[in-house]
């Protein structure tokens, strides 16, 4: 059971870094927060490197990266329009949909299957997405996801979920053909120099003032990600991908309870009940 400790030790980085990434994302645009989050964590990744075997790298591994890359500088971008423009508590959960998704796409890619049992929760942590907006069902059985279409949001957060759910799979393919710490160590220093033209477009050249300005969140934020990294593609070593996935999910709590403590979010408290939906979900995958 190591991975679900690791698994919900992700979860609490990954939502705390995006607590954060939103206090910034009110003064900084998406695109300075993207790469401050990949950015940021590079310098403390590559300090693994003198202290891990560098495995023989194949054709296979090159590709997956051809294909990593496009999908999650996608998946990024919608993540940090997301979170800015949308209630965290509207966002978030929504990555709980992509457990859904990897019922297929692990199959497809790394041939998984799951038991019964394994199925049906990762269904209820589906369905508790249909909860968020609970209330409105008394105007009509469809009126939650007819909201869930209106918050702009909410609508970027399900295609992330879809992203990841690729990148997920082809993740663990990359660590296969490779190491978890040596995937972990430079991935993100890659993708921080294959963005950091984006950055500067985006930015008109002009970033050294806004990468200094919150200095000292940024570095927070930067190592919050590295430990979300590293237990990440450890935690997909360990157990099958959706069974990870689905645990790292949780995080979709952290991220309703910060809506609700820092940003004074509102009907938290039905947002709490397709929360627990989904953790729901993730106990009956631990239970079965």
């Amino acid at each position: 059971m190591n991975w679900l400790f690791i698994s919900l030790f992700c979860a609490f980085c990954v939502a705390t870094a995006d607590a954060l990434s939103k206090k910034v994302l009110k003064e900084k645009n998406e695109y300075i927060v993207l790469w401050v989050r990949i950015g940021f964590a590079s310098p403390f990744l590559l300090c693994f490197l003198p202290f891990i075997e560098i495995p023989t790298l194949d054709h296979i591994f090159f590709l997956i990266l051809i294909f990593l890359v496009p999908l999650e500088t996608t998946a990024l971008i919608l993540y940090m329009k997301a979170i800015k423009i949308s209630p965290l508590s509207m966002t978030l959960p929504f990555l709980a949909l992509s457990p859904g998704f990897l019922i297929v796409t692990s199959n497809i890619i790394l041939g998984e299957r799951l038991h019964k049992h394994g199925i049906i929760g990762v269904l209820l942590v589906t369905l508790g997405a249909y909860l968020l907006n609970v209330k409105m069902s008394r105007q009509g059985i469809l009126q939650p996801f007819k909201a869930i279409l209106r918050e702009r949001g909410s609508v970027y957060m399900i295609i992330v979920a879809f992203i990841y759910s690729i990148t997920s799979n082809l993740g663990k393919l990359a660590i296969q053909h490779s190491s978890p710490l040596f995937f972990s160590a430079t991935y993100f220093p890659f993708l921080s120099l294959v963005l950091f033209p984006l950055l500067l477009w985006k930015n008109n050249g002009k970033i050294r003032q806004p990468l200094s300005s919150h200095l000292a969140i940024f570095i927070l934020i930067g190592l919050l990600i590295v430990f979300s990294t590293v237990s990440h593609f450890y935690a997909v070593t360990l157990t099958e991908v959706p069974y990870f996935i689905s645990v790292k999910r949780t995080s979709l709590l952290f991220g309703i309870l910060y809506g609700a403590i820092l940003f004074k979010e509102k009907n938290i408290a039905e947002r709490l009940v397709g929360g627990m939906v989904m953790f729901a979900g993730v106990i009956v995958i631990l239970l079965f």
